[in-house]
């Protein structure tokens, strides 16, 4: 999801945020559910990354006879500790994105590769990176665009590993397992539901495949967000809550726009009431990124940031009730500083751009305009920010404005068994209990062979990224529970005829 820009709409409801790969949520609705599927983390020094660069043509559409064509599908091969045959093969579903950025970044499947004599393999998802079926126009109209569904990602995995099974001597026994983090977690989860045959287990990381509409309350991922400010420093939530009328009253003259444009270093300045909601918008996605990436060391997931990010940015938000507009906004513009410019080298602040440039933007803004409907809401009584509801149809003519489809609301849950899933097996979904992503996640077991691991210090994935002097013992229990139930899933595949 490239950073973009934004597309203005008739209502506030009214405003596309097209950053990284959010839309809009009342058509923010686009917005919300786009916040995240990342997948990526900052790779470490400590673990050498090689890996053999390869092609495969997969067909174009696997469910259909019409079209006939295929594409090249990039995938990574790591073999440096595999031992065949009939060693284990660690299989990423890839995200919405460069499968490299992943690769480089998964740093909890190179750190094992090696006690389990496993080749690791990073498989890139259609219509992202280089895996383009038409090539650049696969993003210029809705009938290319059209093969681009989640179900069609699932198949080029299952049938990319039958290929590698029989063609690399020593493959042929060789147990999979899938891992992936939040879309690409999602992913994972769901090739273990519809090709067990294919994965005997998977580690589904962040993945709220519950996110979708009748299955969560719809403002329970803007809650989690608040609960982190909340938690994080004095009056921190009650200040961000307190800074949108801020903004409001001081954004009314001409003088206003032009202080606050000066306050906070924008690279555009604020003109206009439609800029206003822009640049609030762009803010809540900001508040949004760092309960992701609350970790606790330096990182450089979405920007570079310090160490515990929403602790530093709460020290600047600490004020009592007699704060003033002005002052309250000084300390938002530092807290913003903290997430944009932490490393002091950015000239100004753009408020088209909230996170890396790694991520996959059109294609993640289409999946949500078919089969990803994923409601959110805000209320801004149980949540930090300006009162927002769902609106399907306000969601529904967005997309359709933008792509000319309509979203099927319930079609993931037909698809995938919403929360009927418990005759499914070997599955482990871990959860962060920082991530607002969890609020659509499996957070208990629902039986023995479905397992939910719960990291209370953990933001977005953390069980996936490189292990750290600063991570929290919780993070490390949940890696080696996953470890445990991996060696279990292989010795039980070995002993299967």
């Amino acid at each position: 999801m490239k950073a973009g820009g934004w597309i203005p709409v008739l209502d506030r409801a009214a405003f596309c945020i097209l950053t990284l790969s959010f839309v809009c949520l009342d058509v923010v609705a686009l917005k919300s559910q786009l916040f995240t599927r990342f997948g990526g983390l900052p790779h470490s020094n400590n673990t050498p990354i090689i890996y053999e660069t390869l092609y495969f043509d997969q067909k174009i559409d696997h469910f259909g006879f019409l079209e006939d064509g295929t594409f090249k599908q990039r995938y990574l091969v790591a073999d440096k500790h595999w031992k065949p045959p009939g060693g284990p093969i660690l299989f990423y579903t890839g995200n919405e994105g460069d499968i490299t950025w992943f690769c480089n970044n998964t740093g909890f499947m190179w750190e094992i590769a090696e006690e389990f004599g496993a080749m690791l393999v990073f498989a890139e998802h259609r219509y992202y990176g280089e895996s383009l079926p038409f090539g650049q126009e696969s993003y210029s109209d809705s009938k290319h665009l059209n093969y681009l569904t989640s179900e069609q990602a699932l198949a080029d995995f299952a049938v990319l590993i039958q290929n590698l099974k029989s063609t690399l001597p020593g493959a042929q026994h060789s147990p999979v397992i899938s891992v992936g983090g939040s879309y690409g977690g999602m992913l994972s989860a769901w090739f273990r539901m519809k090709y067990p045959h294919v994965v005997v287990g998977a580690l589904a990381s962040s993945a709220p495949i519950w996110q979708f509409p009748g299955m969560v309350p719809c403002g329970e991922f803007y809650k989690i967000v608040t609960q982190d400010f909340a938690r994080s420093g004095h009056n921190c939530d009650a200040n961000v809550r307190k800074s949108w009328n801020a903004i409001n009253n001081v954004s009314s003259s001409a003088s206003g726009l032009q202080w606050l444009s000066e306050e906070f270093s924008l690279c555009t300045p604020l003109k206009s009431p439609v800029d206003v909601i822009v640049f609030k918008g762009w803010l809540q996605e900001t508040w949004v990124n760092l309960a992701m990436v609350d970790y606790p060391y330096e990182a450089n997931f979405l920007q570079p940031l310090p160490p515990w990010p929403i602790q530093v940015v709460c020290k600047y938000l600490g004020f009592d009730s007699t704060v003033t507009d002005h002052q309250l906004l000084h300390g938002v513009s530092q807290a913003a500083k903290v997430y944009y410019n932490y490393t002091g080298s950015a000239s100004c602040l753009n408020t088209s751009q909230t996170a890396t440039g790694s991520l996959g933007l059109l294609g993640w803004f289409y999946q949500a305009c078919t089969e990803m409907v994923m409601p959110m809401c805000t209320d801004g009584v149980q949540d930090m920010f300006e009162p927002e509801q769902w609106n399907f149809q306000a969601f529904s003519d967005e997309c359709h404005a933008m792509f000319g489809v309509r979203p099927r609301a319930d079609w993931a849950g037909t698809v995938y068994g919403g929360k009927d899933i418990a005759s499914h097996s070997n599955i482990i979904f871990s959860n962060g209990g920082l991530d607002p992503w969890s609020a659509g996640g499996v957070t208990h077991n629902l039986t023995g062979p479905l397992v939910s691991i719960m990291i209370p210090d953990g933001a977005h994935h953390l069980d996936l990224r490189y292990s750290n002097d600063r991570d929290p013992p919780s993070v490390r229990e949940a890696r080696s529970l996953e470890v445990k139930y991996f060696k279990q899933w292989i010795k039980e595949a070995k002993k299967t005829p």
